[in-house]
């Protein structure tokens, strides 16, 4: 496709978490990705060869630190430095998953805070802005000394649900953190909320407890920010058919989607898993249960307004 913007000097690079997803952002921008490679060397270590000049441009590029992630996180360091040391006039990182999200407090002693050691990783690598979708918690943007636009996926996976048109409807937080995510889509789709109150023993096991709502005769709809290994969102749908819920819909931004989590979905309660398209689909998690919608416009307008200095908040309503 030719380059139908207008500024040439606004870049748009991927690197290997989510190149579908960049080429259908510069199609939105109405741009082509800007040409580099990524190889490895013998032992492994990633080399980077910028082929097009990008002194005095804008760029903004797109990588998800989604599995592998620590692969995707040194490919996206190394970018930078490239980048700073090629003359980019400001290096903007578009990173529709930000992998360590979840480890973002002490919660036991002698824990570390992944989440801002990538924070201080990427600016000091020389990043000056980051532009992000859904971060597991809001406070991560504390984390950085530089501007962090926060996009939300809520509004797209609404859409889809006002369009399904479907009745009596019931938006369900899995947990006590997901509450104001929960209200987010409640408000849209005129809904009223459920939470459920779960305990969890040990990392990635959850175990449900009750129900805060009124569940019976309803359509409930499970709303999260990540599915990773599908545990927490299995048991939750369980306990709402159980508490008389006619049928149970889930939806998150990010499908990480790991170890147990297709089979645990397919052979679960749930009707429809819906998902963005921030972490790649992998073909064996491409279910017929699993429903992939795109994130590409939305960060497209936020890319073109930030570049044209125009308002970003407007894209939250």
């Amino acid at each position: 496709m030719a380059s139908s913007y207008k500024d040439q000097s606004l870049k748009v690079f991927t690197l290997n978490s989510n190149p579908k997803l960049a080429e259908e952002i510069a199609e939105h921008i109405g741009t082509t990705l800007g040409k580099c490679t990524v190889s490895r060397f013998s032992d492994g270590e990633i080399q980077i060869n910028i082929e097009e000049s990008i002194r005095g441009c804008d760029v903004y590029v797109v990588q998800s630190t989604s599995s592998p992630v620590n692969e995707h996180l040194m490919e996206l360091l190394i970018m930078i430095d490239a980048l700073k040391r090629a003359s980019a006039k400001s290096i903007n990182i578009v990173m529709p998953y930000y992998g360590y999200a979840r480890q973002d407090r002490k919660a036991r002693s002698r824990e570390p805070i992944a989440a801002k050691l990538v924070a201080d990783l990427l600016e000091t690598a020389g990043a000056g802005r980051v532009i992000t979708l859904d971060l597991h918690a809001p406070q991560i943007q504390g984390f950085f000394g530089i501007p962090i636009d926060h996009l939300q996926g809520v509004p797209i996976l609404s859409d889809y649900f006002e369009e399904k048109n479907l009745d009596d409807i019931v938006i369900v937080s899995p947990d006590h953190g997901g509450v104001t995510r929960a209200r987010k889509m409640a408000d849209r789709l005129k809904a009223p909320i459920g939470i459920i109150d779960k305990r969890r023993p040990r990392p990635n096991v959850s175990e449900v407890m009750n129900i805060i709502g009124s569940i019976e005769g309803k359509t409930a709809i499970l709303v999260d920010d990540i599915i990773d290994t599908a545990g927490t969102i299995t048991l939750a749908a369980d306990a709402l058919i159980e508490q008389g819920a006619t049928e149970v819909y889930a939806a998150c931004t990010h499908p990480v989607l790991s170890g147990p989590a297709v089979e645990r979905i397919n052979n679960s309660q749930i009707k429809e898993l819906i998902v963005t398209n921030s972490i790649p689909l992998t073909d064996e998690k491409r279910i017929e249960k699993v429903r992939e919608l795109s994130v590409a416009s939305l960060i497209g307008e936020a890319i073109i307004r930030v570049h044209e200095l125009q308002s970003v908040s407007i894209l939250f309503d």
